[in-house]
């Protein structure tokens, strides 16, 4: 091991203030650079921060308590725990995460990667469980001028749209009525088991079907869940001539799923392709991606949040525009790779000449 003489003490300090010079100097050629798509992500995150806060300012006027232990920014996104519609336990971290309006930016960055362009045709699978992630979807292909066919299970899981007098329906039909997004469900199943409200007592089931009924959409509601499937195609078949191009399952409806495992098998996030080998049961969005069509699944939140560089559970609530989706921090190579180079040299100079130095010593002990 090499031990640095006494008389070499200057030159270490020389070699560390250069260093600390040579470090602020490159700290100070860092910029920010607006990230790809820039405009489109911010625009859907204001979107979607436009809606929580008619939905806050709604629910405020309707005097509806907000638990606020459970839901702290007041958002009225945030459902009980149980109701008579809650079909399903639910990650209340998840739900929070979700209320993020910078979730809209990324789902943006998804649709980018599908490459889709303004007009074409998407379709959707949503359910009352992430009913902010649903608004999220809405507000990305809103900004991106796309034409979304959706088909709506309207049970909830806990602390989602849970509240039978204020449905996921309700809050579509809410934000059409105030111009926000210009889409609404085309037909609604119950949601729950089997798709079909298994779980539900009778006043559950009976309230669902009060909201597809006061929300005129047509009722999906057919023997077993594999018609159910079957029914749903056919109606995102009928709904336009346009073909599909993408499909985009939020939470996890088993019309769309086939079964809850399924959902575990493909990871979140946009794929080109899906397998479809070994699924004994196909929901929709299978059924779709056996027919070459890309997928976007929102499901695990906590993964889209760490994907997305999105905080989790935050408190406050981010406001649109923050965070690496819009910015991105970088240095200047040419000013770095200067100011390692000059590093380099002086590091092996004050070597060279420490070497030097002490052969010259053991010389003259030697004589």
């Amino acid at each position: 091991m090499f031990i640095p003489s006494a008389k070499s003490k200057l030159s270490l300090i020389v070699l560390l203030v250069v260093s600390i010079a040579l470090f602020i100097w490159v700290d100070s050629s860092r910029t920010f650079v607006k990230e790809k798509y820039y405009h489109e992500k911010l625009a859907a995150a204001q979107r979607m921060q436009q809606a929580m806060d008619a939905v806050k300012g709604y629910r405020a006027s309707q005097n509806v308590f907000i638990d606020e232990q459970n839901d702290p920014g007041k958002t009225g996104l945030i459902g009980e725990k149980e109701t008579l519609i809650t079909t399903d336990r639910g990650s209340l971290t998840a739900k929070l995460t979700t209320l993020n309006p910078n979730l809209a930016a990324a789902v943006v960055a998804m649709l980018k990667e599908a490459k889709l362009h303004k007009g074409d045709r998407v379709a959707v699978s949503c359910t009352g469980s992430l009913p902010a992630a649903n608004m999220a979807v809405y507000s990305a292909a809103a900004v991106l001028g796309l034409d979304l066919t959706v088909i709506t299970s309207v049970g909830a899981s806990m602390f989602g749209a849970n509240d039978p007098q204020f449905t996921w329906l309700d809050m579509e039909r809410f934000f059409n009525e105030q111009g926000i997004f210009p889409y609404r469900s085309i037909a609604a199943s119950m949601g729950g088991g089997r798709d079909l409200g298994r779980g539900l007592n009778l006043a559950g089931r009976a309230l669902i079907e009060d909201a597809i009924k006061r929300n005129e959409v047509e009722l999906v509601h057919e023997v077993s869940l594999e018609k159910n499937i079957n029914r749903k195609m056919a109606l995102f078949t009928q709904a336009s001539d346009k073909p599909v191009k993408l499909y985009i399952n939020i939470g996890g409806g088993l019309s769309s799923l086939g079964n809850s495992i399924n959902g575990r098998l493909v990871p979140p996030g946009y794929h080109r392709y899906v397998s479809v080998k070994n699924i004994p049961l196909k929901g929709t969005m299978f059924l779709y991606a056996e027919q070459g069509v890309g997928v976007i699944h929102l499901l695990d939140i906590p993964q889209i949040a760490s994907k997305y560089d999105l905080p989790t559970a935050p408190d406050p609530i981010p406001q649109p525009g923050t965070g690496r989706m819009f910015v991105d921090e970088r240095y200047n190579v040419t000013v770095a790779s200067i100011a390692l180079a000059l590093l380099l040299i002086l590091i092996f100079t004050v070597i060279f000449f420490d070497h030097k130095q002490l052969k010259l010593k053991e010389e003259e002990i030697n004589i």
